[in-house]
């Protein structure tokens, strides 16, 4: 897990221009984020989720409840963005959930 922007420089390799210019909860971060664990592991696939569980953190533009979703495989990088209602609770069971569905739509 990277919480923090460091993290996700440091350990995935997402370019620091992305995190200042579109932030962390966006569809760019979360492609960079899967791409960066790809090309960091010995895995072939890999999937990122980044987003805004709450209960605060929200704005206008990016809601409580936003969560963007990488996946990266040898075939190359997507995402999916998704808005969840909910508590925090909900928010990440949601989004594990949908980390799934895109694994298995993906590798299908």
């Amino acid at each position: 897990m990277t919480y923090s922007n460091e993290a996700k420089q440091e350990l995935l390799g997402v370019p620091a221009e992305t995190l200042a210019r579109v932030g962390a909860v966006s569809a760019e971060t979360a492609e960079a984020m899967a791409a960066g664990a790809l090309a960091r592991s010995r895995a072939e696939v890999a999937v990122a989720i980044t987003g805004i569980a709450g209960p605060g953190g929200g704005s206008p533009e990016k809601p409580v409840g936003l969560v963007f979703f990488g996946l990266a495989t040898p075939a190359g990088v997507s995402h999916r963005r998704r808005v969840f209602a909910g508590d925090r609770s909900a928010v990440r069971l949601a989004s594990v959930r949908e980390a799934l569905a895109l694994l298995r739509d993906g590798l299908g």
